[in-house]
């Protein structure tokens, strides 16, 4: 590992920040806690802390020394000057003569000693950071020092590594009693640069911030040399299947598994992100992989993330898909059971008792395939792949020099009941459509971009299809989705479309099937390749992409949702535009069909027909020659309703949002003209 500090960059900060009125400390502070939080070898999702001490004026302009601490829900990689509460540092070293103290007053304790009462919370770790007597302290979850750490023997290993250079502090678990700890460690022998704290991680501290974060590199790199000490093979290979299902084949079926498989709690759909590499793949299909993968977590910071194990689901053969469902389903019932039984047990010597958390693994290992992170969001998701990746690293390393372990199961069950790091995740109410995968096509401008937005205000997933590039791009940025180009015309492009949104989010919940384009002509004389053409956009194309959500809908096995742009065309058409009514009307018999064959599976059709909106479809140039040819001003036409207000794009959109809301609606259309099919008015 190679130091990355730059004098430059350092006065920069110093520059930046102090016109903000903050002071160099605290911007060397912030500079190099970026430079650790960036490095996921050191520092994953929130992980770590670092602080400084130094003296700010408090509310009445008085110096007052205090201590600048990372703060809950700050991610070092980002971290700000406001990442950094200050906590007046002498009542906080007053602490340490206290025996005990409570989880509940430490916090509090904290918090009345904020200078900001705004300010985040300190860290929980704020009490070591303030009972060492250094300027600057750091504190990582280094791969390469759990690695050497996570060991039978992991003592013995890390006094190999660095000898008296570094102090080394049993496990305890974050606190106050951790604190007090640290502090007689480093006492013994005030020459340390650091601290070990056994299977948790690594601190280091200094005078100035390049010395605490430039020791913290040496640490590691020491750690990382001597896991090349000595190295040997790793993870010999089991039998796979010659030719094994694809990712994209097997996340609807777990999916489904892990919104079934506890049968004490409601159904609650994940998020999925998969991954895959050499070095996964190593991992997952290694033949000691029930031994390896199941021992726990590699620190105990990651268990509120990725629970203490992952489930392991058999290889899928891909000539045997329900093979692999029978086994996948029986390795996710045993993960729930087996963590009802541990939530037992180790809950029976709780006072008070705790409350279960729900039993859902956040893991999937998949041989021959890869892993899966599973989340309650795409975000959520990809921080348990992320951990997962660590992980996989990690204990690769430990057992390419010796044999992985991690602390005993109470310690872990501890750890991930712990109010002060559940209070980490946040327990604010999920929107409407949280945990929800949405599919738009022709989602990169009018309706579709107008759909797509409605649906992320209502906390989905979504994805938009669309055969416009340049358009997709901007769109996706825009709104912050997945774009992904396709052709609807093209059943193969549907198809690899929809696989990589499954690989993406893991399964599809609801469809929104948009992408259209109005032909023209009359149709006593109009080219049957015009028709043949619309036909093919705007009949075909819904199918195309209705038959490949409904093959995704049924693996998952808990429903869907379809939702057509019908148009008004199909039961009220107007003079020469037969070539877009047509398959249009064709397409309302279509969303029926599906309600009728598909109801059974928990799949809902409906659709909207929708009349006179700015879109692809009707330009801006198309409204003008239609005001003119009807003799009034384009606001009278676009207002020519009922209800005499221009229907906007934004309306259309709700209104699927509703249909998709509407749990018990199929087989419905809703119009959305201000009036117009309603009296007929043309």
């Amino acid at each position: 590992m190679k130091s990355l500090w730059s004098e430059a960059d350092a006065q920069s900060y110093v520059a930046r920040y102090g016109r903000e009125g903050v002071n160099a400390d605290i911007a060397l502070r912030v500079y190099t806690s970026r430079l650790l939080g960036r490095d996921p070898a050191l520092v994953l999702h929130g992980g770590g802390n670092t602080s400084v001490k130094t003296t700010v004026p408090d509310q009445l302009g008085r110096p007052t020394k205090v201590l600048c601490v990372k703060g809950s829900g700050w991610d070092m990689a980002e971290i700000e000057p406001a990442g950094l509460p200050a906590v007046r540092l002498e009542p906080l070293g007053e602490l340490r003569s206290l025996a005990k103290l409570n989880d509940e007053d430490m916090v509090n304790i904290q918090r009345c000693n904020l200078l900001d009462a705004t300010a985040p919370n300190p860290s929980v770790e704020t009490l070591l950071h303030a009972f060492l007597p250094h300027k600057y302290v750091d504190h990582t979850h280094s791969i390469a020092v759990l690695a050497v750490s996570d060991q039978p023997d992991g003592d013995k290993l890390c006094r190999e590594v660095y000898g008296k250079r570094m102090g080394y502090v049993p496990y305890i678990m974050p606190g106050f009693l951790l604190a007090k700890k640290a502090a007689e460690v480093f006492e013994e022998d005030t020459s340390v640069e650091g601290l070990i704290l056994e299977k948790h991680g690594i601190f280091t501290f200094g005078d100035t911030a390049r010395q605490s974060y430039e020791r913290m590199i040496e640490k590691v790199s020491l750690a990382e040399a001597r896991l090349q000490k000595s190295r040997k093979p790793v993870f010999a290979a089991a039998a796979v299947p010659a030719r094994c299902a694809t990712a994209a084949e097997i996340a609807p079926i777990l999916r489904g598994f892990a919104a079934r498989c506890d049968k004490t709690a409601d159904a609650r759909r994940m998020i999925l992100d998969f991954r895959t590499s050499p070095a996964i793949l190593n991992y997952v299909n290694g033949r000691d992989l029930a031994r390896y993968a199941q021992v726990g977590v590699v620190t105990p910071d990651h268990t509120i993330r990725t629970k203490n194990w992952p489930v392991i689901v058999p290889a899928p053969d891909a000539t045997d898909l329900p093979g692999f469902r029978t086994g996948a389903e029986a390795a996710f019932a045993g993960f729930v059971q087996r963590y009802h039984d541990y939530f037992r047990s180790n809950n029976a010597r709780q006072d008070p008792p705790k409350v279960e958390l729900d039993p859902l693994p956040r893991v999937v290992l998949v041989p021959g395939v890869g892993i899966f992170g599973m989340g309650a969001g795409k975000s959520a998701a990809k921080i348990a792949s992320d951990i997962a990746e660590s992980t996989i690293q990690t204990i690769t390393d430990a057992e390419a020099i010796g044999r992985y372990e991690c602390l005993k199961v109470s310690d872990l069950f501890d750890m991930e009941y712990w109010s002060l790091e559940q209070a980490k995740l946040g327990k604010g109410k999920e929107p409407r459509l949280a945990r929800h995968v949405v599919v738009v096509t022709g989602g990169a401008s009018g309706i579709g971009k107008a759909t797509t937005q409605a649906f992320k205000r209502e906390g989905a997933e979504v994805a938009i299809l669309d055969l416009d590039s340049e358009m997709l791009i901007q769109a996706a940025k825009a709104v912050g989705c997945v774009g992904i180009p396709c052709d609807v015309t093209d059943a193969g492009k549907v198809k690899d479309a929809f696989a990589k949104v499954v690989e993406i989010f893991g399964g599809v919940d609801i469809v929104v099937s948009n992408a259209g384009r109005a032909w023209q002509g009359r149709i006593g004389i109009v080219d049957e390749r015009v028709l043949r053409d619309s036909f093919e956009l705007n009949f075909y194309g819904h199918q195309r992409v209705a038959q490949a959500a409904v093959n995704v809908m049924t693996a998952q096995g808990f429903g869907g949702a379809l939702l057509f742009n019908v148009s008004k065309q199909a039961i009220n058409p107007g003079p020469d535009f037969g070539p877009y009514g047509l398959p249009k009307a064709a397409t309302l018999s279509l969303m029926r069909q599906y309600a009728v064959d598909h109801g059974a599976d928990g799949i809902r059709s409906n659709a909207v027909n929708a009349d006179r909106i700015r879109s692809g479809l009707l330009t801006d140039t198309m409204i003008e020659e239609r005001s003119r040819s009807r003799g009034v001003s384009v606001e009278n036409y676009m207002g020519g309703n009922l209800l005499a207000r221009e229907v906007t794009a934004e309306d259309v959109a709700q209104t699927f949002v509703s249909l998709a809301l509407a749990e018990k609606t199929t087989g419905a259309i809703l119009t959305v003209d201000g009036g117009n099919i309603a009296a007929a008015v043309r």
